[in-house]
C-alpha cells in the first residue's frame, strides 16, 4: 500500500463523524421532533422564569372576584359588583330597632386612622383566563403550577435514571448472585401495580410536599430502566472493546461506566424522557387524590383537584387551564421521545 494511500485512509477515519453527530443530523431533520423540542423548551423557560420569581410571582394575590369568569366568555361581559355610594350609611338590623352601638364611636375613629386603608382594594369583574374562589388569577397559576409540575417530571425521572442505570450494571455486568438478588428486588416492585404502589407509600409517609413526590416517584419508578440496562450489560460485556479494556488492567468500575456506560447512553436518555412524561401525570394524581404537594404549592394537579367541584357549577376556566397545559407539555414529550429514540438508534442511523 502506498504512503498515499495510507494517508488518504488515515484522513477519512479522522473526518468519520461518530454515533452522536449522526444521531444530531438525523434529528434535525426531524421537524416534528423539531417543534417538540422548541414547545418543551419554551415549558423549561417559563418554569425557571417561575422559579426565579420573574413570571407568576403574584400568583396567591387576589386580584379579581370570586370565580371571575375569562375575558373572553360571555360571562365576561357582566358589570362590576354593586357596591354602595360614597358617603351612604348603610341600615343595618340594630338601627331598625333603635339599638345604639356601644361601641360605634371609637370604631368611626379608628377607621379614620391615617394608619387604616379607607377603602378595600378594587378587584377585577373578568380576568384573563377566569380566577378561582379567592379570585387569584387562573393564567398566573397554571403558569406557577409548570414549575412545581415540571421540577417533580425532571427531578423524579433523574433519581429514577440513576437508580436504574446503577443497578442495572451491577446486574447486568456481574451477574451471579447480585444478578439474581437484584432481578428478585425487581420482580417485587413489578408484581404491584404502579398507581397502587405509589398511593400506598404517599399513605404510609402522610407527608405533602414536593420532595415527598420526588422521592416517591424516584424510588418506584427506576424498574423499567433497570430492565434496559442490564440487558444492554448483558450484551456489551463479552464485546471486543471491553475485553481489550481488561487486558490493559482496567478495574471493574472502568470497565461499567467509562467503556460501556457511554455507549448505552443512549437507551438511558430514551427512557429519562419517557419517564419524565410519566412522572409529570403521576404528580398530577397524587395532587388530585390529596397525597401531593402541599396547600401552600400549586400544581396542576391541585388546580383539577380544587376545580373537581367548580365545574359542577359551570365554572370550567380552572380545570380547562390546567388540562391544556399539562396536555401540551405530555405531547411534547412524547413526541420528542420518539424522534429521540429514532435518532439514537445505530440501525437507523
Amino acid at each position: 500500500m502506498s504512503p498515499g494511500a495510507v494517508i488518504l485512509q488515515s484522513t477519512d477515519a479522522a473526518t468519520s463523524p461518530g454515533h452522536w453527530t449522526n444521531a444530531w443530523r438525523h434529528f434535525r431533520d426531524d421537524k416534528v421532533g423539531l417543534a417538540s423540542a422548541l414547545v418543551v423548551l419554551v415549558y423549561l423557560f417559563v418554569a425557571a422564569g417561575a422559579g426565579a420569581g420573574l413570571i407568576a410571582g403574584h400568583w396567591s394575590k387576589e386580584t379579581g372576584i370570586s370565580y371571575a369568569p375569562p375575558a373572553f366568555s360571555a360571562g365576561g361581559r357582566q358589570s362590576p359588583q354593586s357596591r354602595p355610594e360614597e358617603g351612604a350609611t348603610p341600615a343595618g338590623p340594630a338601627e331598625d330597632l333603635g339599638i345604639v352601638d356601644p361601641i360605634g364611636v371609637e370604631l368611626a375613629e379608628i377607621l379614620k386612622s391615617p394608619d387604616i386603608a379607607s377603602a378595600p382594594e378594587a378587584r377585577s369583574p373578568t380576568l384573563p383566563l377566569g380566577g378561582d374562589k379567592w379570585g387569584r388569577d387562573v393564567l398566573q397559576k397554571t403558569l406557577k403550577g409548570t414549575q412545581t409540575s415540571v421540577l417533580v417530571g425532571l427531578a423524579a425521572a433523574v433519581l429514577a435514571a440513576l437508580i436504574g442505570t446503577v443497578l442495572g450494571a451491577q446486574a447486568g455486568y456481574f451477574g451471579g448472585r447480585i444478578d439474581a438478588f437484584l432481578n428478585w428486588v425487581y420482580s417485587v416492585f413489578t408484581s404491584i401495580p404502579y398507581l397502587l404502589l405509589i398511593l400506598a407509600i404517599a399513605a404510609v409517609l402522610n407527608q405533602k410536599g414536593t420532595a415527598t413526590v420526588v422521592l416517591i416517584l424516584g424510588l418506584t419508578g427506576w424498574t423499567g430502566i433497570f430492565r434496559l440496562v442490564r440487558a444492554e450489560y448483558m450484551k456489551h460485556k463479552v464485546r471486543e472493546y471491553v475485553q481489550a479494556a481488561d487486558a490493559i488492567g482496567a478495574s471493574d468500575l472502568s470497565r461499567m461506566y467509562v467503556h460501556i456506560l457511554p455507549n448505552v447512553g443512549h437507551v438511558v436518555l430514551v427512557q429519562l424522557s419517557l419517564h419524565v412524561v410519566l412522572f409529570i401525570k403521576s404528580e398530577v394524581i397524587l395532587s388530585f387524590l390529596g397525597f401531593g404537594v402541599g396547600v401552600d404549592t400549586v400544581s396542576w394537579g391541585s388546580m383539577i383537584n380544587e376545580a373537581q367541584n367548580e365545574l359542577l357549577n359551570g365554572r370550567w376556566w380552572q380545570i380547562a387551564s390546567a388540562t391544556l397545559a399539562m396536555a401540551v407539555l405530555v405531547t411534547a414529550f412524547s413526541l420528542l421521545t420518539d424522534a429521540l429514540r429514532d435518532a439514537l438508534d445505530p440501525r437507523l442511523n
